[in-house]
Parts: C-alpha cells; sequence; structure tokens
C-alpha cells in the first residue's frame, strides 16, 4: 500500500527520527498533500503481469497504452524501463547512487508497474517520503531535491519517463541529508 510521511527537514538520524508531521496511507490524502507542494500523483492500473524474465522491451510493448497516453501531449518524447531484482549484480551501486540527493533539469515521472520503491522528497523544511508501489505514477518536477530508495533487496519495476534523449542525468547536491532518514529494509 502506498504511504507518505512528512517530517521535519531537521529530522535528528535514521535509527531514532522526529515525529512525522503527518502519517497516511490513503490515496486521496496522498494525492492532496502532495499536490499542495506541485508533485502530481495517482494511480493507473498496472494490467500486465510481466514474465520474470520480461526485458526492456517487453515491459514498453506491454504498457504501450498508458506510454502513448503520457506521450500524447509532446512533453516527455524519450521511455524507458527499468527493473531491478534482488539478484541484479548492480543492484547495490544503483542504491548507493540513487540515494544521494539529487535535482534533474527535467521532471522525474515513473510509473510501478511491480514492486515498490521509496521517494524522499526534500521540499523547503520538510522531507516528504513517498512509498510508491505497484500501480503508482508519480511526476517529480525539475529542480526538486530527492533521493530514492529501492531497499537492499529490490524488487520494482518502473516505466520511465523523460523530455530528453539522454534519459536519467542528475545533479548531486552534496548535502548528506538522506542518511538521516529512514531507508526501506
Amino acid at each position: 500500500m502506498s504511504r507518505l510521511s512528512i517530517h521535519p527537514e531537521g529530522n535528528t538520524n535514521a535509527t531514532s527520527p522526529a515525529e512525522p508531521l503527518l502519517e497516511s496511507d490513503d490515496p486521496a490524502v496522498i494525492k492532496a498533500e502532495l499536490a499542495k507542494r506541485g508533485i502530481e500523483f495517482q494511480h493507473w492500473p498496472a494490467k500486465v503481469k510481466l514474465h520474470q524474465n520480461s526485458i526492456e522491451s517487453d515491459i514498453l510493448a506491454a504498457y504501450a497504452v498508458e506510454i502513448a497516453r503520457v506521450q500524447a501531449d509532446g512533453r516527455y518524447p524519450t521511455v524507458d524501463a527499468i527493473r531491478i531484482t534482488p539478484d541484479h549484480p548492480d543492484r547495490e551501486a544503483l542504491r548507493q547512487k540513487f540515494l544521494a540527493e539529487h535535482t534533474h533539469a527535467e521532471d522525474e515521472v515513473r510509473f510501478f508497474v511491480e514492486g515498490r520503491g521509496l521517494f524522499c522528497l526534500h521540499i523547503g523544511a520538510e522531507v516528504l517520503q513517498v512509498l510508491c508501489e505497484q500501480n503508482d505514477c508519480i511526476n517529480v518536477p525539475a529542480g526538486t531535491r530527492h533521493w530514492f530508495d529501492m531497499g537492499s533487496k529490490p524488487q520494482f519495476c518502473a516505466v520511465r519517463f523523460f523530455d530528453n534523449p539522454e534519459g536519467w542525468i542528475a545533479s548531486f547536491t552534496g548535502d548528506a541529508i538522506a542518511e538521516r532518514f529512514a531507508k526501506l529494509p
């Protein structure tokens, strides 16, 4: 189940965090709270059960209708799919890269077609932890400071939309704030 936790930026540390300002697993509350901060959050049905050996082209073909809907306005001409499993050879290196706070010059749009991941959004004096699961689509606006945790045994697949052909390009902030917040097990 999707979940939102809003914490003060000055959270003490990951083992004894400050009390959250808000916690909810109600989709309407999650959507409304994120919308107040310029973050789009939607539920889309992940209609296709992917085979464990599905490759990127299979995933993109399975979700062609959803992809076409997002790309119809021309904002996100580039799309790919990322699938990380507990046996992925680069899972730890990818986790460490995504855990560092960063921004993008473009929106970060992710549709989770299986599994889960934790987006942590550093907005003003708050950190919003958004647990995204299958059927969730999140659009993090360009310039938003954030990090992403896939957990130590990741299991997720997401369709990613980009407005440039290079795909995922991050500008790391150098802020160690992510170390002060809980991660996925």
